[in-house]
């Protein structure tokens, strides 16, 4: 029996794949020594198994084992989780805590998704990897700790530097021995296997007979993208175990658990060749083309109706004459027609184009509208004082707004002292223990932020 069969039997680990066991042999070669340890991997691969593996073979293994989820702890407590504590540090810090790297002192801590660090949390972890010092929150006494990290992420780490969400000197700390786990698409023949051990272990916990799978079934299981990967997988399994009457499934049953999904044709017949990574690749670079070549054309309709703008319209007057009626013009002071039409101004208009020949627009004669009847809207002018002019158009069409002011921390800090005194209806005392600070404190920033008598 070989130590990687003994690694798989001890944690659990399920599949033949020359991927995974060499995932494993890396895992098992880097354990005896101290090298810090970044395993990457897509979502729901299984990469919690192998700092486990890494702490089990190492000399650091009768010591204590952290695991941390940089994910699910809020950016304000991070650092105290991590490095600690004094009392009086902050709100609510009534006692001194240590943190996970001072309790783990001799031993390992997993970083799990360790690129959701905030930066300021990711220089304190540099720190601690290059000297093993830290300090902790509200205290200026730098301690040591002997402490094996490794750490764990689904995010493409390079991707991240250059998008400025990660530090590079802390990715080439953390990468000292990477370790990839591969995908579960890319192990397709451990497919059958693990849904086999997941439907087996829902047999025993609820006492019901196993489901099992036909050929055409497991061929469809193999062809299937996995997006979820093995979190995926149990999951279906554990369904049709649950659901399920008949024992034996086949692809018409199976089709019923498997989501259409990227990477896969809509649950395609059993033995269907599954899009490989370099089809996926062809197919998104002929999407970036179509999507370049229409930004092209719209360009050029931009630039052509610059151009037909600045020309007057010469080559299709009627074309352009609709064109413009639909951009916005300009008054500059007097009236502007969207359109210079025959019947504007005192001209005749078209044949069924407006109001008939001699007929006013609006009410009719007598009625009070506007002004008195028989006296134009506006100054007096005559027919023959009107001047046709081309009209002006804009080239576009921009409203801006004024930023508005951002708040000062003396704006907040009397926004709540405020809305703290009209709540208590003036009682300064309760108002400064709503506000968490003394009385005293409450009538010095009353007077420094010169809040009147509430």
């Amino acid at each position: 029996m070989t130590e990687i069969t003994t690694v798989k039997q001890r944690f659990g680990i399920i599949g033949t794949s020359p991927l995974l066991d060499r995932a494993l042999e890396v895992a098992l070669r880097v354990a005896p020594t101290d090298l810090t340890v970044l395993v990457t991997g897509e979502s729901g691969v299984g990469k919690e198994f192998f700092p486990q593996v890494i702490h089990a073979y190492s000399a650091r293994k009768h010591n204590k084992y952290i695991a941390v989820n940089c994910a699910a702890i809020p950016e304000g407590t991070i650092d105290s989780e991590l490095f600690g504590h004094e009392k009086g540090a902050f709100t609510g810090a009534v006692e001194a805590r240590k943190g996970y790297f001072e309790e783990a002192d001799g031993g390992t801590i997993f970083l799990d998704e360790v690129a959701e660090l905030p930066h300021s949390t990711q220089a304190r972890l540099l720190r601690v990897l290059q000297t093993g010092e830290f300090i902790r929150v509200g205290s200026s006494k730098v301690q040591k700790t002997n402490v094996r990290v490794v750490a764990a992420t689904n995010v493409n780490l390079p991707e991240a530097i250059s998008a400025g969400r990660f530090r590079e000197d802390l990715y080439y700390r953390l990468a000292t021995v990477p370790i990839t786990v591969p995908a579960l698409r890319e192990r397709p023949d451990d497919i059958p296997l693990l849904f086999r051990k997941f439907a087996a272990d829902v047999a025993v916990q609820y006492r019901m007979p196993a489901v099992t799978l036909n050929d055409a079934a497991r061929d469809m299981l193999k062809s299937y993208y996995w997006r979820g990967n093995i979190r995926q997988l149990k999951n279906v399994a554990e369904q049709i175990s649950a659901i399920e009457q008949v024992r034996v499934i086949t692809p018409e049953v199976l089709v019923k658990y498997l989501p259409p999904q990227e990477g896969t044709s809509t649950m395609a017949a059993a033995g269907a060749p599954r899009m490989d990574d370099q089809t996926m690749s062809t197919e998104r670079e002929l999407l970036y083309k179509v999507l370049f070549d229409l930004r092209a054309d719209i360009n050029d309709l931009k630039r052509m109706m610059a151009e037909l703008l600045r020309n007057g319209g010469v080559a299709a007057s009627e074309p352009v004459r609709d064109i413009r009626a639909l951009l916005p013009t300009t008054t500059q002071g007097r009236y502007v027609p969207a359109v210079q039409t025959p019947g504007a101004y005192g001209h005749q208009a078209a044949p069924g184009y407006g109001p008939t020949a001699g007929q006013p627009y609006g009410p009719a004669a007598g009625q009070p509208y506007g002004p008195a009847a028989g006296q134009p809207c506006g100054p007096s002018v005559g027919a023959a004082d009107v001047q046709p002019s081309t009209p002006i158009y804009a080239e576009s069409e921009e409203v801006t707004d004024e930023p508005p002011r951002e708040k000062t921390k003396a704006d907040m800090q009397r926004e709540q002292i405020i809305r703290a005194l009209k709540h208590n209806n003036g009682r300064r005392r309760e108002a400064a223990a709503e506000l968490f600070m003394s009385e005293r404190t409450l009538y010095r920033k009353i007077k420094e932020l010169g809040i009147e008598d509430v």
